[in-house]
């Protein structure tokens, strides 16, 4: 195929790296820049479980990005998801598919309901979490540590799922299956549970910039906060109907942990694979991303089922206390999205589009 790639970060290196490496072209578009960009004049190389060098395209804008491919892979960070889908819903048409990898906040429906506006039929599939993990080493150098073994596709249309999961198979290999709808694969990611009391509970570490572990700091007593989000996570799933596996579950699927408490993976982990290093930036995207398009986006379905979330609210108040910043209102998907109108029932129906 021809793909086009938004993002030059580690997942859209590593997915670039991926993808090249079993026979596709692909074009990649930095957003951020630099421009020019390294990749313009030197190979992607890639290390950890894909060993590859190979050339890849670069463009300079969505319009150039739509134009050269028929998939377009979404691969920025969640606070990006909004600039960028406001600059390719423009551009897209029915050539063209999309793959968002990943989704927060149904930054799939906002994108999906733009390009319907238009009068355009483009199918838009998504991730709750990505397929591969990775570190960018350099603007054309990246470690792809994990191609996950087990991960959840959704699409709009509802009914496109299906195809969409017979797609990445091709594309990344087996072990995708299908969800319901997007809804199920927003609140299927497990990061804003996990992230949010990992780096409060460590914070002084973090703004020291110390050396830390994730797993050997995810202490019993921090992995039982983590379990009470993920408790509400899983009823704000019910409130919509949609049943969610646990975020023990989740670590079963993505590095085959066979523990049954957080603690006990974490402890697992942190002895067979050491990091990943846990962030030593104030500005970590633990916090600037999955709590307001996470956590936040989880009190606002919350409004929407009547359903209190106490654990979920005091770590985002945590948070901005913390921080200092209004992480509430740095969601810039909430507003346009709506989700308050129409009640549980509407959101359904706006996510089951094309269910009968």
């Amino acid at each position: 195929m021809r793909i086009g790639i938004v993002g030059a970060g580690a997942i859209g290196l590593g997915s670039a790296a991926w993808l090249t490496s079993r026979g596709h072209a692909v074009a990649l578009w930095s957003p951020r820049g630099p421009w020019p960009h390294p990749l313009q004049t030197q190979p992607l190389h890639a290390c950890g479980v894909l060993e590859s060098t190979q050339p890849v395209d670069m463009v300079e804008d969505a319009g150039a990005l739509c134009e050269a491919a028929e998939l377009v892979i979404v691969a920025v960070p969640l606070n990006g998801h909004r600039a960028v889908m406001d600059a390719l819903a423009p551009k897209l048409s029915t050539r063209n598919t999309v793959l968002i990898s990943s989704m927060a906040s149904l930054s799939a429906l906002y994108l999906h309901e733009a390009v319907r506006r238009r009068g355009e039929d483009v199918t838009v599939a998504a991730f709750g979490t990505t397929a591969l993990t990775a570190r960018r080493e350099a603007a054309n150098r990246v470690r792809i540590m994990t191609r996950r073994v087990s991960l959840g596709v959704s699409a709009l249309p509802a009914p496109r799922t299906d195809a969409m999961v017979a797609l990445c198979t091709a594309l990344f290999g087996d072990g995708f299956y299908a969800h319901a709808h997007v809804l199920a694969s927003a609140l299927s990611n497990i990061n804003p549970a996990a992230h949010g009391p990992l780096a409060l509970f460590n914070w002084t570490r973090i703004e020291r910039a110390e050396a830390w572990p994730q797993y050997h700091y995810m202490t019993p007593r921090v992995a039982a906060v983590i379990e009470r989000l993920d408790a509400e996570r899983r009823a704000l799933g019910r409130a919509f109907g949609v049943e969610l596996g646990s975020i023990e579950q989740h670590f079963a699927n993505s590095f085959g942990s066979t523990a049954e408490r957080l603690a006990d993976i974490a402890a697992d982990l942190h002895a067979k694979r050491g990091g990943p290093p846990g962030p030593t930036d104030m500005a970590t995207r633990f916090l600037a991303e999955d709590v307001p398009y996470g956590l936040v986006f989880a009190e606002e379905l919350g409004r929407v089922a009547g359903l209190n979330l106490p654990a979920t609210r005091t770590i985002v108040d945590v948070a901005e206390l913390i921080t200092g910043q209004d992480l509430r209102a740095t969601n810039d998907l909430i507003a346009p999205l709506g989700l308050l109108q129409g009640g549980v029932a509407g959101l359904q129906a706006r996510v089951r589009l094309g269910v009968v």
